[in-house]
């Protein structure tokens, strides 16, 4: 099935929109219009019909989580039972500090993000994804640095 989101063509006012509004996450409309040179009118009905093909996802901030006490990031790659997916991605939801999950295809099944306070609290986390029904395995690796940061920028070009 095709969806809307993948029909959609984006001009040059799409990108100018676009741009405006990586920069300005929280800018309203009139803003957006002011900043890009283009009418209220224009930038709403873009807006709307972004929304509508589900495009433009959540207005929350990225907030660091070590602010938060939460001094590391992991990825788990996880093997599940393939028929136990949907219970593991369920039992992935309730663990808090389980911050993203993303099935894969290859090797592994899932890419689950995850934060902890310590390695101590990184081996509990671990380990209450490893006693999830359903999953039979798991390798862990620790974000060390950002090397290039969440971008959209550059597609606009």
């Amino acid at each position: 099935m095709v969806t809307m989101r993948k029909q959609l063509r984006f001009d040059a006012t799409d990108r100018g929109i676009l741009r405006a509004l990586i920069r300005a996450p929280r800018a309203t409309t009139s803003a957006l219009a002011e900043r890009t040179g283009l009418s209220r009118n224009t930038v709403q009905s873009r807006l709307t019909r972004w929304e509508g093909a589900e495009v433009l996802h959540g207005f929350d901030r990225r907030i660091d989580t070590e602010a938060l006490g939460y001094s590391i990031t992991a990825y788990v790659f996880t093997e599940v039972t393939q028929r136990r997916l949907a219970e593991v991605s369920a039992a992935l939801e309730r663990i808090p500090e389980v911050v993203e999950v993303l099935g894969l295809s290859g090797a592994t099944d899932l890419l689950v993000q995850v934060v902890a306070r310590d390695a101590d609290d990184l081996y509990r986390v671990a380990g209450l994804i490893l006693d999830i029904d359903g999953v039979q395995r798991s390798t862990t690796a620790l974000r060390m640095r950002t090397l290039v940061g969440y971008r959209l920028d550059q597609l606009l070009d």
